[in-house]
């Protein structure tokens, strides 16, 4: 438990688009300006998708993720940046982790990790034992940590198992994601069984997808935890589904729920050292030793 939120914000995702939603950041300066946006509000990180601006579809290069990474820390050089190295769109190795060979002041902090296959809606993602196990590898090597994203009670276990084999280090940061229609449900019980079972030297957010989200980021804050918020996760401000929310709608809610529970933000540099990442003014991610 840390006493302080962690705000983990998530403006753009692989799914909202323009026609969904005018609201979602799509292009380069969209996602750089939406985060300075935010983070004047007050957020401790940032989880990264990266998009092509032509037809707005999900991609993986470098390059794209370089140019976001470079206007965000123009402005605020210490906020905590992870890349999505998600499995969603993308099978091979080569192409998921692209972004992690960003280095100098393009070097994300960290990369997210999902830690087992599992299906959405419509669509799977495929995450076979040596892809995560080839992607922590990767990770370890260069200084960037894992975000451990969890679905289930089992992704914990096999974080468990990969501690045990060297590929993951503590301190640990765990993404637990409620409510995706094949995984473990957003409610309290799924929640404390999750939370009792995570390792020594670990922070956790809560997120929850489309209607959970407010439901589990409110849990979080009332129990010690983070929140992971934002447009990737639910595009509606309300339960009716009758506005549309901009990031800003969803991030100052959270402050309002925050101030109620005497709670304060977690800064990006008091996250940097819970974590043993670099202060981002002698660098990014872990000291590689």
């Amino acid at each position: 438990m840390t006493e302080n939120l962690i705000i983990n914000f998530t403006p753009t995702g692989m799914i909202p688009t323009k026609e969904m939603t005018p609201h979602v950041p799509i292009s380069v300066s969209e996602i750089v300006e939406n985060v300075l946006e935010v983070s004047e509000i007050g957020i401790t990180m940032v989880h990264l998708h990266a998009r092509n601006e032509v037809d707005e579809s999900p991609t993986y290069k470098k390059e794209i993720y370089g140019r976001i990474i470079e206007g965000i820390r123009k402005y605020v050089p210490q906020l905590v940046i992870c890349v999505s190295l998600s499995g969603r769109n993308f099978s091979e190795l080569e192409q998921r982790a692209d972004p992690l060979f960003l280095d100098g002041n393009l070097k994300p902090d960290m990369g997210s990790l999902t830690l087992s296959s599992l299906n959405f809606n419509s669509t799977a993602s495929v995450n076979s034992p040596q892809m995560i196990q080839d992607l922590a590898a990767i990770m370890l090597k260069n200084g960037i940590v894992p975000e451990l994203e969890v679905f289930d009670i089992g992704m914990i276990n096999y974080a468990k198992y990969l501690e045990k084999k060297g590929l993951l280090q503590p301190p640990f940061y765990f993404n637990l994601l409620m409510g995706n229609i094949a995984c473990a449900q957003a409610n309290l019980l799924n929640v404390g069984v999750m939370l009792n079972d995570l390792p020594e030297n670990s922070l956790w957010s809560l997120a929850g997808i489309g209607n959970e989200q407010l439901k589990m980021n409110s849990i979080a804050i009332a129990m010690g935890g983070g929140v992971r918020v934002g447009i990737e996760d639910n595009i509606w401000y309300d339960r009716k589904r009758t506005k549309l929310a901009s990031n800003a709608d969803l991030i100052k809610r959270i402050h309002t729920i925050a101030h109620a529970n005497e709670r304060n933000v977690m800064s990006p540099q008091e996250f940097r050292k819970n974590m043993n990442l670099l202060n981002g003014e002698n660098g990014y991610g872990r000291h590689i030793e």
